[in-house]
């Protein structure tokens, strides 16, 4: 609007010609300048000033909105958008309908938690009828860990919906619906990346999903960039994919260590660090007792141990790059589904187990968490995970 031409505005023809002599055309040229120097400019009186600065206001400025229309706004965006559900319902209600259109909506947690069990009902739902609450359509599933698994995709469909899978030949009509590709390589992944714009149109594909970034680009470690920066390139192509074809696109990922120097890097983190050489320094030059040096250094052991949990892998740039961001992690003997980010919802926690028929809910009631116990990722009980580097540890 700032470049809205003046003559466009229904000024009167006299001041507007006045504007246009003095090469002054836009809302943002006119509105640069104070009305004691437009009266310089123009060589015309405050009055005509004023009254010709308030109709470009007017017009240039966008239109107060009260909160109900923004929520109704909001609501009609979220409805008309689409959602792929996913079957379980208090988190399809925490997200206004399931898994959102046109976003980045990502799985993040340790290994075995139940990532890639979560993406083969979803890949099973995209696939189902329209009838049967589907899309009606094909998914294509990047493959990178070789962990996809068509024997247990059919079972989750035939304990899930047993009346679609035993008609003869639906369940066989429901696998080839499903593409999957296994790039070996960050380079691979990339000119399928690039094949893809055309294949989701004339394949009439529903849900793209991969499984998963980080191992794309932990062989990549060592030969010069920062994975940020490998996957600078991929953040934005997949997200513009994303908006080009207005389909979920849902992308799983690692979990690492989290190093010391990232503790201090976030400002609800907040917590003050010593390190030995600095409580040695201390107690030379203040003097301090004994006994203050070990409490600190009892501070230094418990800061070290509450930050060797986990944090999702890829860095902060990935992670602003996604709309949705799902935590699976473990805790006392519980799996939970944390929802760590949305722009509709509360920070929310669902306690889940795997089953024959996939992820189910324990309760359809999450728990709301504050703080930054959202992001924290538990991993007990599963041994498998990411380091700094990119290297499985056990």
């Amino acid at each position: 609007m700032a470049n809205k031409l003046i003559n466009q505005m229904g000024l009167p023809k006299s001041i507007a010609n006045v504007f246009t002599a003095r090469n002054i055309t836009t809302a943002k040229e006119a509105l640069s300048l104070t009305e004691f120097e437009l009266m310089e400019v123009l060589d015309v009186n405050l009055a005509e000033v004023t009254s010709a600065i308030a109709r470009i206001s007017e017009i240039t400025c966008p239109p107060y909105q009260t909160v109900l229309s923004l929520m109704e706004q909001q609501v009609q965006k979220e409805h008309n958008g689409g959602h792929l559900s996913t079957r379980l319902k208090g988190l399809d209600d925490a997200l206004c309908g399931g898994i959102p259109f046109g976003v980045l909506t990502e799985l993040v947690g340790p290994a075995g938690i139940g990532k890639t069990q979560f993406c083969l009902k979803l890949a099973l739902l995209a696939s189902l009828p329209e009838a049967y609450g589907g899309l009606d359509g094909r998914v294509i599933y990047i493959d990178v860990e070789s962990k996809f698994s068509s024997r247990r995709m059919i079972e989750i469909g035939s304990k899930s919906f047993p009346e679609i899978f035993h008609k003869k030949g639906m369940a066989q009509e429901m696998a080839g619906r499903i593409l999957v590709m296994r790039p070996t390589s960050l380079s691979e992944f990339t000119e399928s990346l690039q094949q893809l714009k055309i294949s989701l149109l004339q394949n009439q594909v529903k849900l793209l999903i991969i499984d998963s970034m980080a191992a794309l680009v932990a062989g990549e470690q060592g030969q010069g960039a920062p994975r940020q920066h490998l996957l600078g390139w991929h953040i934005s192509f997949i997200k513009s994919l994303a908006e080009f074809s207005r389909i979920p696109i849902v992308v799983t990922n690692q979990v690492r260590s989290q190093i010391h120097d990232e503790a201090c890097q976030y400002a609800f983190q907040g917590r003050i660090v010593w390190s030995n050489c600095e409580i040695l320094h201390m107690n030379y030059e203040c003097n301090i007792s004994y006994s203050a040096v070990q409490h600190r250094e009892k501070a230094l052991h418990e800061h070290t141990e509450y930050d060797s949990h986990l944090v999702a892998a890829l860095g902060i740039h990935w992670a602003h790059a996604v709309t949705i961001r799902l935590v699976l992690d473990s805790k006392s003997g519980k799996r939970f589904i944390k929802l760590a980010k949305s722009p509709i919802s509360p920070p929310l926690a669902f306690a889940f187990n795997i089953t024959s028929s996939g992820i189910s809910l324990l309760s359809d009631g999450g728990i709301e968490l504050t703080g930054p116990e959202i992001n924290t990722i538990h991993c007990q009980g599963h041994s498998d995970i990411i380091n700094f580097d990119g290297k499985r540890f056990q």
